[in-house]
Parts: C-alpha cells; structure tokens; sequence
C-alpha cells in the first residue's frame, strides 16, 4: 500500500493530433512532464490505461475521479474522454483539479476562466529547453493546490450551486473495484483492533497510512477519539486537528470531529492545574465559541441534538467550577450552587433543546433529568413538577430503546436507566443497573468516568448518598478492575515517566571511519546508566526502544537491571531483525546472545511478581501493523514513529528522549537517530544526548560480556 496523497491523470493516450493539425505524443508528456512532476510533489500518479487487471475500466476510472486526492487534466486537445472525465470530476468534487494544456488551449466556455498551466512542446514532445522550467512550474502548482485544495472551490458545479453538498465516498463505493475497498476493509480492521487492545501508537500510525485521504481523514478521527476515551485529551485534539481540513468537504465527518474536539477543549479547560502541561491555554468560555461556531455551521447535522448537549455540558462544568471547592463546608457549597441557579438554569435549557431535536438521545434527556432533580433538591423547584415524571418516561423510553440498538455502544443506553434508579430507585436497583451497564463498557475508561463524574457530582450536594454512594462505589471497582487488567499497555498509563530511546549501532567490521567501535561500548554503557541513575528510573518507568545491536540493547539491559518495563519495537519479523540489524555487526553472534539473555530472563512474568505482564514486552510491526507501505516509507521510519507516537500516547509530559549519537544527520539510512531526533523535537525538547564522540576506549578487548 502506497501512502502518498493519490493523483488521477486525465488526458489523452497515444498520438493524437491538435485543432491546428500538430501530432503531439501524449505518452512522452505524460512519461517526460506529468509523471516526473506529480512525484517530485510527493502524489502518485495513476492512469487509467496503466490498470492491468480484469474488468470494466470504467469501474476503475469512476473511482479515481471520486476518491482522488487531486485530478490533473491535460485539455490541450477537444478529447470527449477527457471532458467527460474531467466533468465526472467537477460533478463529485468541490476541489482538488489542475488543468495543464500544451500549445492552443480548447476554449471551453465552462472553464474558460480556470487558471491553466500551459507547456512547451516540440515535435509533438515536451520542449527539452523549456521542460526544466515547465516542470517546476507543475510541481510549484501542484504544490499549491494540494495546500489549498480544501478551502477553494474549483468545480464551477459547486461555484454556482454553494447548496450543494459533495457525496460521502462510502455511498459512491463501485463494487467491481477491489484495490481501494480491500486496503480499506485490511486498514480498518487493523485500526478497529488497535483500538480494542488500547494501542494508541498503533492507531495513529495506521491513521497515517490510510489508503486516500477520504480515509486518513476517518482514521485521525477514529484516533483521536480513543485518545479522548484514553484521557489523553490535548493529543487527541491535536491528532483531530490533522484530520479537520481533511473531513471539511463531508458534512457529517466534519460535525462528528468538531464534537470530539469540543469534548477535548471542556475536558482540558476543567482539568486540574497541573494534570496537563497546556490546561492553562483552554477555558469554558473558548469552548462556548466552539459549540455556537459548530451550531451556526451546521444548522442541518442530523446528530445536531447531540451538539446541543455538549454545549449544554459546557454550561454545567461552568455552574459546578463557581461551587465546587473541596475546602468549602458542605452547607456553603449547597448554598453557592443556588445562587449560581442561572447557569444552572442555562445547562437544563440546552439539555431540553438537545432532547427535542432528537427524542432518542437519551444522553440529553437523562441530563436535564439530573439537573432538574437537583433543582428540587436545593429547593430550587417544586418535587411535584409534572414536568419530572413526563420527562423520565420519555428518557426511559428513549434509553430501552437505545439498548437494542446494534449499530452504537450500548453501554450509555444501559447507564442511563441505571442513573433513573438513581434519581427514583433504592440502592440496590441502582447498583444493579450500573452492574448491567459496565458488563458493556467495552473498555471504554472514558464512558465510565463521565458516569461517575456525574455521580460524584450528586455527592458533592448531598444528594441521596444512600443510593449515590454505592453506586459511585460499583463504577470505581470496574475502573480498578479495568485499569488492572488491561494487557499490552497495562503499565503505561500509571507511570512516573516514559523513555524513548535511539541510538548508533554497532559497527559493522572494516567501517571507516569507525563511529560506534567495541572499544567505546563500556563507556557507552556507564554513560547510559549513569542518564538512567538521573533520571531515577525505577518500577513505575516504561521504556520504549528497538533491539539492535549496540545503544538499543546497552540501554535495554540497564532500564531492566532498574526495573523499568521495556517495550521493544521491532521493525521486521524476528529473524529478519536479527540478521539485519544484530549479526552484521562486529561480534554479532555475542549480541545476538544478549538479546535472548534479556529475552529469556524478562520476557516471561517474574515468579512471585504481582505484574500481569513481563517487563520485556515485544511487538513485531509486521504482525502488528501490517506490511510497510509499499513506497515512499523506509520499515525503519515507520517504526520510528511507532515508538514515538506509542510513547506520547501514554502522556507527552511524561516523555524523556535519550539518545547515542555522533550528531551526524546522515548515517545509515533512513529512519535512523537523526529522524527520530527530529520527529521527538517538534513535540518536546525533554532530550539526553549521549555524544559518541565524546566515549573514551576501554582497554578490555571484550567490554559488556
């Protein structure tokens, strides 16, 4: 799978001859100018005479012209073919066309005001004394374009029709063409299991490599989404900000990805200071201009009603932030909540609006339900509003309902009926409810949070603590449970610190100059114990790293002796590993050796140990991610970036980068110590070089044994 942004080229085959009679050889332009052109602009290019398999071409060329990243069109002839393609295009797509014409340009009335490339020809060919400077023109407008595709209309169907709204590519899929829905179904699949098993480096990985940029969009949602449910709110929002100009041409994608970072933006602005580095950047009010910006944008979302509830919740965090203070007495507390009731007041109204625009969204109705129980109970309504019993049928209703359904998680429909016990029921029906509800969490920590958030909050004012109080108790023992029990990443999320480690290998024998030769490896290894010993790694720190030979396994086996758990990444199947990146150095055979003493002594739980897990957890990215793209992508890159985006995931202020390094930029290739260095600087400046040029050699012939 190729991974760069995908270019359908529109254009005539073979020789065909121009309005004023000139032969023009459309394969060399295409070999000589386009192709050259759209991948120096980082696309690949397809054409549709280049699709080798069986079937109608049709089916494939439909496909390209809608799911496409960018569409060039070479109009520099009157082809129908070509009009037609290029009209499919407008007719799909809002965005995302380069007209290049060569010689007399057809003067089509409906494009005639499109700004066109033209190209210099010769002999029916691309001008060699003007081609240099044709193709960095193309390049330079391909460029632009791809910047700015998502916020210009270039169809003149949309220019002249700006109600009309671009089909959602999944109802457009073509069902004789398997390429992009096969990668598609794989990649889902993939991210769907990623996501099940808490691996957020996974996720974010696989976001970048979906097939089209239709797709990647979807992916950096579906990632910042369990980034959300993670708590990991402020790389959430960041994941989700990628995806946001990607999405901004489907409605319904655009809507669901502005919710989640409105819920991210509510979260951080209510955070306690400290628990995130950037809190202090988000407040309520940023986040009412979030909500009012979305409803005024998309007056017509069909989940508008669920918009209307996170505004809502927007006005409750601000009526519980004037309250709720841990150092207040309880009766002082009770008696500022009333006289903030306007917010009050204000939460319960956008709670209502979100119900009536949709009396199936049982999440709004049981809100204002809530709140408007508190409301009698600091004495703010009558308990024998009829308003109350009309409301919770309808919330009852609408929440059985939702326990039906099979196309959404079930678990907030279950939860709702167990926060109706809570406000009418006894203990025991309540905790039974909260019982059903958590046996469909789907290890959703966010969900269960958010339930017991709003439990807690009944507490803080007193409210029924028979029945609250048991219920808050039930909701933590799953958390716990969950938190205790989760598998590949169980240890990440409670740790003080999280290491992420690159550095030289060893050197293979007879390189010169040397950079990373036996006789500095002691020293080496004091070095990284002693940035270890600094940094008082112990129990409650994780590591991150691959296993080659030299810095990855010196620093391996140090964060071990420490305590640390190390997860180790690996760019290939085992085998290839070792005989790429082990056995080719000098004394390889001995540091195959280490790796399976380290292997063998931690990648087994300990005896005795209270752990779930090993300290030595290691992953394999082929099994895990699937094979590396195609081109554009060295395994060693994109295994970078697993590691890194694995470490961020469990808290960028927590990460620590250290490093062995020369300070070269070159190397050994892509995807070395210098690529991580930079991908780990443009998130954090938490960096420890080790200077291999600064190693002194130790006499012993045979360091480390």
């Amino acid at each position: 799978m190729d991974t760069r942004p995908h270019a359908f080229v529109v254009m005539p085959f073979g020789t065909k001859t121009d309005a004023d009679g000139q032969e023009i050889q459309f394969n060399e332009v295409h070999k000589r100018l386009i192709r050259p052109a759209l991948e120096k602009a980082g696309l690949k290019a397809f054409r549709a005479d280049e699709e080798q398999r069986a079937g109608d071409i049709r089916a494939d060329m439909f496909q390209e012209l809608l799911l496409a990243d960018l569409v060039l069109a070479d109009i520099s002839i009157d082809n129908p073919n070509v009009w037609y393609e290029l009209g499919v295009r407008h007719a799909l797509r809002s965005r995302g066309v380069v007209l290049i014409s060569g010689g007399r340009t057809p003067k089509a009335f409906d494009i005639y005001t499109d700004r066109k490339l033209r190209y210099t020809l010769a002999n029916g060919v691309p001008d060699p004394a003007h081609l240099k400077d044709d193709l960095n023109a193309l390049v330079a407008m391909l460029t632009s374009t791809m910047q700015s595709w998502r916020g210009r209309t270039v169809s003149p169907v949309y220019s002249l029709l700006p109600n009309l709204e671009e089909p959602q590519w999944k109802k457009l899929r073509v069902g004789g063409v398997c390429e992009y829905w096969d990668n598609f179904d794989n990649w889902r699949r993939r991210l769907e299991q990623a996501r099940r098993l808490d691996l957020l480096g996974d996720m974010l990985v696989l976001a970048d490599e979906a097939p089209v940029a239709a797709l990647r969009g979807e992916g950096l949602l579906a990632a910042g989404k369990a980034l959300r449910k993670a708590d990991r709110f402020a790389m959430a929002l960041d994941t989700l900000e990628r995806g946001r100009p990607i999405v901004a041409a489907d409605p319904e994608l655009r809507a669901e990805l502005l919710r989640e970072q409105g819920i991210c933006l509510e979260r951080l602005a209510t955070l306690p200071s400290g628990d995130d580095q950037r809190v202090r950047t988000y407040t309520l009010d940023r986040v009412r201009d979030h909500y009012r910006q979305l409803l005024d944008d998309l007056p017509r979302d069909p989940r508008i009603a669920e918009t209307h509830g996170l505004a809502a919740r927007v006005e409750k965090q601000a009526w519980v932030a004037l309250w709720r203070n841990d150092a207040t007495p309880p009766e002082q507390r009770r008696q500022r909540a009333i006289e903030e009731k306007a917010l009050l007041q204000l939460a319960i109204d956008g709670y209502l609006r979100g119900f009536a625009a949709d009396p199936g969204n049982h999440y709004d109705g049981i809100n204002a339900l809530t709140l408007l129980h508190l409301q009698v109970h600091l004495g703010l309504r009558a308990g024998d509003d009829p308003q109350l019993a009309m409301l919770a049928g309808a919330v009852r209703f609408a929440a059985g309902a939702g326990c039906q359904r099979r196309d959404e998680d079930p678990f907030f429909a279950f939860a709702t009926l167990a926060d109706l016990e809570v406000l009418s029921g006894s203990a025991a029906t309540a905790t039974e409810a909260y019982r059903a509800a958590c046996a469909r969490h789907d290890s959703n920590r966010f969900a269960l949070r958010s339930c017991r958030d709003q439990l807690q909050l009944l507490a803080d004012l007193g409210f029924r603590p028979e029945v609250v109080d048991p219920a808050i108790a039930t909701l933590q023992q799953v958390l716990l449970r969950l938190e205790c029990g989760r598998e590949d990443n169980a240890d990440a999320w409670d740790a003080d610190q999280v290491l992420l480690f690159s550095g030289h290998r060893m050197d293979e024998p007879g390189r010169e100059p040397p950079r990373f030769p036996p006789a500095i490896e002691a020293d080496a290894a004091r070095r990284i114990a002693a940035a270890l010993d600094r940094l008082k790694v112990g129990e409650k720190t994780i590591a991150f790293s691959q296993a080659a030979a030299g810095g990855d396994l010196l620093f391996l086996e140090a964060a071990l002796e420490r305590g640390a758990t190390c997860h180790v990444l690996l760019p290939f199947d085992e085998p290839t590993f070792l005989e790429r990146s082990v056995l080719p150095r000098q004394n390889g055979e001995r540091w195959r050796d280490r790796y399976y003493a380290l292997k063998d002594r931690h990648g087994r739980r300990e005896k005795g140990s209270s752990r779930r897990r090993p300290r030595l957890q290691l992953r394999e990215m082929p099994e895990a991610l699937g094979p590396t793209p195609e081109q554009g992508v060295s395994p060693f890159e994109r295994c970078n970036l697993w590691e890194l985006y694995s470490a961020l995931a469990c808290g960028i202020a927590k990460l620590r980068f250290i490093t062995l390094w020369d300070g070269s930029s070159g190397g050994d290739g892509p995807g070395g110590t210098a690529h991580l260095l930079r991908q780990v600087k443009r998130r954090t400046g938490r960096v420890e070089w080790i200077d291999t040029r600064t190693l002194k050699p130790d006499v012993s012939p045979e360091p480390g044994g």
